[in-house]
This record gives structure tokens, C-alpha cells and sequence, in this order.
């Protein structure tokens, strides 16, 4: 054999060699990779039990506080500010005087009626005795007429015709003049009566001189100074300046616009948490009223709770969050929100008691904050893996790591398994 040919035997023995070592080093390295993993394990998977759970349904609106009661306070009559009592900021009380008019026709008018009445008084007392006086002609008239006829019926022609025709006319006449002092008397009666209810109108104009307060509240705005001149509040004059603005704010109305998918929840002395941005307080209050009508633009229903506020801290024109609790089922199924994986068919990654995954579908129920309710689909005290649903697949079997929440529940469950088991 010659050099050239051994030496191209040794090549290709040597290459033979190298790629028995080279394949002999993958499969190790292969195995060793096997052997490392089957010394870690199944993959690890955050897990959560299924439990039972309040699960309420809520929506929550945003609102703004508004005064009771807001009211521009107008004077009833017209005239000159004489003197103004309040101030913006002012706290005041019902009844409490505002301020005071000076109106000085008005109050010509009262001492005129006062004077008109107190000569009716006179006139009505010199009627009635007018009427006393005629009664006195008559009775004595009268006498008279009857003590002629009387001697006439005893002595006949003593007492002539004519005699008797005159002193019977002057009892029918005397008679006639009592009607008329009683029909004077009646209409001086009348004529006090009238004055007196006149004076009553000018009195009860001449009260309005001092404008108060409807109701407790607070003074929002001035819109008047002393010297200003008011035009009564009946004026049909659309300008006309009003003295003040009042807000009752020791109780406060909160208004919200409820969506239309939230409406047919709402009932009087249904329940309410106020959550309140500006003082960060929680206020835990009822459902007074609602319109019972949607605003055709928004879609919305307003609703009002009532707030006291006694000693003012809140304002009107603050915001503040109300929820409203709509559907409450205190014994439902529930899992965590990211044990969910949504879409049009929502399903769950349970696990076996092999801890192989399995996927299942499930009917969702109320969403609250942080937990999902499952109508169907799952049992109590099934273990779903919690995120990260797309690294595991079904039939694989994992190692379960329990969240915090449900560490106690999975110990439990894993436990009775365990004793089933023996």
C-alpha cells in the first residue's frame, strides 16, 4: 500500500472519530439537560381557591352638592334700603330681619286709614245714637196714639177724627225714622269695616318694609347697599334688584345622573356611600328621591340623597363620588378577576388533584373590584391558576404555588385530598 493511500485512511478514520465524539457530546449534554429537569420539577403556577363570597354589583356617579334651598330674597314692595343687616357669609335664622325700607307714601297711607277709621268710630257711635233717640220718638209717639184711641173707644166724640189721624201719623212716621237711623248706622258700620281691612292691607304692606329671612341659612350673595332702591318682587320689571341670595346649607342635596343601565335599581331608602373629594370623608346615607324620567340626552335618571350638614363644613359646589349597591348575592362562587381569561367563551386553568391543568368553561357572573363571580363551571375549592395563563397548557402538570390571599384555603384543600387519598 503506499504513503499516499494510508495517509487518506487516517484522514477518514480520524474524521469518523471526531463525529462519534461530537454526537456522543450532544447526547450527553442532552441527557444532562433531562436529568436537571427532571431534578427541578413541574413548572411552578400561582394558584387561588375557588370560594364562597359576597359578590355585589355597584355603580358608582360622580355629583355636586347643592344648598336645600337656594332663593333670591326680593322685597315685596318698592323702596329705599334705609338699613341692610347682613352680609355675605352671614349665618341667619328664620324670621331674622335683613333689612329695613324706608317707603314713606306707605306709611302716610296707615296714619291716613288710622284717621279715616277713627272718625268711622265717631260716626258709627252718633248713628247708633240716632237709632236710640228715634226708638225714644217712637215709644213716646206710640203711647200717645194709643192713649187717644183709647179715650176716643171710651168717650166717642171726645177726641176729634183729625186728632187721632195726626197722632197716628206721627207714630208711623217715627217708626220709619228708626229703619232710617238703623239703615245710617248699618252703612257707618260698613264704612269702619272697610277702613279697618284697608288699614290691614297698609299694615301688612308696611310689614314687608322689613325684609327677613324665609329660613335658616346662609348669605351667598349681596346685591343690594344702603340708598338702593328695590322694586318690589311682584313687579313684572325683569331687572328689579333683589336684595340677597339664601342658601339653606345645614342640609345639603346631592344630585346625581344614574345611568340607564342602573335606573330600575333605584328605590327610595335604597342605600348609599358618599365618598366626598374634598374632605376625603365616607358618608353612609339613603335614596331620598329620583325624577322616575331619563334625560333623553344623556341617558340618565336624576337622584338625590340628602346630607346634613349642620355645622357647614361641606359646601355646596363640592364633588363627591355616591355608590350605589345594585345586585348582592352573599353566597356566591368567586375567583380573582386575573383567574379569568375573557373573551366569547371565558374559560378558567383548573387543576386536577394530579395537579394536571385543565381548561374549563364557565358562565360569569356580578364583577366587583378585585373578584369574579362563576354562575357555573367550577366547584368549591378547585384550585385555578392566577395570570399568565398562556404558559401553561392543558394536560400539563404543574407545581401549584398559592397566592397570600388563599394560602390557607390550598393548605386546607391539599389536606383533605390528602386524606381522601389514605
Amino acid at each position: 500500500m503506499g504513503a499516499s493511500k494510508r495517509k487518506f485512511l487516517i484522514a477518514i478514520i480520524v474524521i469518523v472519530l471526531l463525529a462519534g465524539f461530537w454526537i456522543w457530546h450532544d447526547r450527553e449534554k442532552e441527557n444532562a439537560a433531562k436529568r436537571a429537569s427532571n431534578a427541578i420539577g413541574p413548572p411552578s403556577a400561582a394558584v387561588s381557591v375557588v370560594r364562597r363570597l359576597p359578590a355585589v354589583s355597584s355603580v358608582t356617579v360622580p355629583g355636586v352638592f347643592q344648598a336645600y334651598q337656594d332663593v333670591l330674597v326680593d322685597a315685596k314692595v318698592s323702596g329705599y334700603v334705609k338699613q341692610i343687616n347682613v352680609d355675605i357669609g352671614d349665618i341667619v335664622h328664620t324670621g331674622e330681619v335683613l333689612a329695613v325700607l324706608e317707603v314713606p307714601e306707605l306709611k302716610a297711607q296707615v296714619e291716613a286709614t288710622k284717621a279715616a277709621i277713627t272718625r268711622d268710630k265717631a260716626e258709627t257711635r252718633r248713628t247708633q245714637n240716632d237709632v236710640y233717640r228715634a226708638k225714644a220718638l217712637h215709644t213716646a209717639l206710640h203711647l200717645e196714639y194709643v192713649r187717644l184711641v183709647g179715650a176716643a173707644a171710651t168717650r166717642p166724640g171726645l177726641i176729634a177724627q183729625q186728632e187721632l189721624d195726626d197722632a197716628q201719623a206721627k207714630d208711623l212716621s217715627s217708626e220709619a225714622q228708626i229703619d232710617a237711623a238703623k239703615s245710617s248706622h248699618d252703612a257707618a258700620l260698613e264704612k269702619l269695616s272697610e277702613d279697618q281691612s284697608e288699614l290691614q292691607h297698609y299694615q301688612a304692606l308696611f310689614a314687608y318694609t322689613f325684609v327677613r329671612a324665609p329660613f335658616d341659612g346662609v348669605v351667598t350673595f349681596r346685591y343690594a347697599d344702603t340708598g338702593a332702591l328695590l322694586a318690589a318682587g311682584t313687579s313684572e320689571d325683569t331687572s328689579a334688584l333683589p336684595l340677597v341670595r339664601l342658601a339653606q346649607s345645614g342640609l345639603l342635596r346631592l344630585r346625581m345622573p344614574v345611568p340607564e343601565s342602573a335606573a330600575n335599581y333605584m328605590r327610595i331608602g335604597g342605600a348609599a356611600t358618599v365618598q366626598v373629594q374634598a374632605t376625603g370623608e365616607l358618608i353612609h346615607t339613603k335614596i331620598v328621591r329620583f325624577t322616575r324620567s331619563m334625560d333623553r340626552n344623556t341617558r340618565t335618571m336624576l337622584t338625590e340623597v340628602d346630607i346634613p350638614n349642620r355645622d357647614l363644613h361641606l359646601a355646596p359646589g363640592m364633588y363627591a363620588n355616591t355608590t350605589f349597591p345594585l345586585v348582592d348575592h352573599s353566597h356566591a362562587l368567586s375567583v380573582p378577576i386575573d383567574a379569568i381569561v375573557e373573551g366569547d367563551n371565558p374559560y378558567v386553568l383548573a387543576l386536577d388533584k394530579q395537579n394536571r391543568v385543565m381548561k374549563r368553561s364557565v358562565v360569569l357572573g356580578i364583577q366587583g373590584p378585585n373578584r369574579y363571580e362563576i354562575v357555573s363551571g367550577v366547584n368549591e375549592g378547585d384550585l385555578v391558576i392566577v395570570g399568565n395563563q398562556a404558559n401553561y397548557q392543558p394536560g400539563e402538570v404543574v407545581t401549584p404555588s398559592p397566592t397570600d390571599t388563599t394560602l390557607i384555603e390550598f393548605k386546607q384543600t391539599q389536606n383533605n385530598t390528602q386524606g381522601g387519598t389514605k
